[in-house]
């Protein structure tokens, strides 16, 4: 059984509050090729007209010092230079965040970490002569340390942290502090979600306090052959155990939605209603804590691991920002494919916020066939994607925006 209508009464904190409140709209500000281009200070020269288009956050990349230049490979955590800039062009971004009121979120990379010294077995497993000095007991013995074995899934090729070693667990609580008190990031982003238990996140996220925090919990969805099975009951369930077992502190990324999305708007948007006559990933179970995209730096960008089709992304849009969830929208669509598409998406997030569309608004779906989807969201909102026919009956309906196989009315 899934968890229909799972939103519980959040937690009397920062954090809660925002949880409750449901009108977050993330940006992913950065994608795979950001570090090549000075990246700091081309985010602060946008921070204004992010502000305008309405996101609460901006998700940056990994902020310390890295093996690999995106970031994902950490090493020297308490270092602010990176290849995306110094530690003054940071925290000037920072300070522009800040005054613009759109809060940073700090892409936490704390599955693996690549070590500074040989050890145990011949392997760089060891910290030594940096902040966070650690030995070999702080690597799983999965990935060649001396630590014990990990309680997720490996992140193979690299020293995975053991997260039930208490030292490890006191220095990363203490180096998040750092994060959210001293450098001034506010939200948590938990890159690899997967590969330590749940717990450890509620435990650092009780800890640190960010005022929003998501987990990339990614594995693949339910196919058969090549074929996308249309029941992702079990994908979504995974996901929303990962949640549940955070205590509900975090939200995560919805790829069941993602999945699902991507394959229905090639001609199959029945798959948009599931047989419970709801919407078909996290978003449809506990919408409050799912967060909703297309593409992320992984999906799409140079490495389009699994890219959403680029000739429907404004469909994407359309349902994502009408529906909901907690949508996020991605840096390439926003910026680099035109100011047409730029512009239409805030259009939409308009539409979302003047409407006072949130993540727990109730959801009628009209209609779910190959080539229409159509749903109602709220009193005051309805659309359709889709190239067949569709619009509201009544004269109290307005078209609010349209765009290529998608239509917004409002009252």
């Amino acid at each position: 059984m899934g968890y229909v209508n799972h939103d519980l009464d959040d937690q009397n904190s920062n954090q809660g509050v925002v949880l409750q409140n449901g009108k977050e709209i993330l940006f992913q500000a950065f994608n795979w090729e950001s570090h090549k281009h000075n990246w700091w200070a081309t985010l602060e020269r946008k921070v204004p007209d992010i502000a305008k288009s309405g996101f609460t956050t901006a998700w940056l990349p990994p902020p310390t010092h890295s093996f690999a230049p995106e970031g994902y490979l950490p090493q020297d955590l308490y270092s602010l230079n990176s290849s995306y800039g110094s530690e003054r062009m940071l925290k000037a971004l920072l300070y522009k965040m800040k005054q613009h009121r759109v809060r940073p979120m700090a892409d936490i990379v704390i599955n693996h970490r690549i070590g500074t010294t040989i050890g145990h077995g011949g392997r760089y497993n060891r910290y030594d002569g940096v902040p966070l000095s650690w030995d070999e007991r702080a690597v799983t013995s999965c990935t060649g340390g001396l630590g014990n074995r990990s309680t997720g899934d490996n992140f193979d090729g690299v020293p995975n942290i053991d997260h039930t070693q208490t030292f490890v667990r006191k220095d990363i609580i203490k180096w998040l502090q750092w994060l959210r008190y001293d450098v001034g990031f506010q939200d948590f982003r938990f890159d690899f979600a997967r590969g330590y238990a749940p717990k450890y996140a509620k435990e650092y996220i009780l800890e640190s306090k960010p005022i929003f925090a998501v987990g990339e919990y990614w594995d693949s969805c339910n196919y058969k052959g090549c074929n996308l099975e249309y029941n992702q009951d079990s994908h979504r369930q995974r996901i929303i155990n990962w949640i549940d077992n955070t205590g509900g502190l975090s939200t995560a990324f919805d790829f069941t939605t993602k999945g699902i999305l991507q394959e229905a708007v090639g001609g199959e948007l029945w798959r948009l209603r599931d047989a419970q006559g709801k919407p078909p990933g996290v978003m449809g179970w506990w919408p409050s804590r799912a967060v909703t995209f297309l593409d992320n730096h992984d999906t799409g960008s140079t490495q389009a691991h699994w890219p959403f089709p680029s000739s429907h992304v404004m469909e994407g849009y359309a349902y994502l920002l009408t529906h909901p969830g907690i949508p996020s929208v991605f840096y390439d669509h926003f910026c680099d494919w035109g100011e047409s598409i730029h512009d239409q998406i805030v259009k939409l997030m308009s539409i979302r916020k003047s409407n006072g569309i949130h993540s727990r608004s109730p959801i009628k779906i009209a209609e779910a066939q190959p080539n229409l989807y159509s749903a109602f969201i709220g009193e005051k909102v309805c659309m359709k994607i889709g190239d067949g026919n569709w619009c509201p009956t009544g004269k109290e309906w307005t078209l609010a925006t349209c765009g290529h196989r998608y239509a917004v009315w409002q009252k």
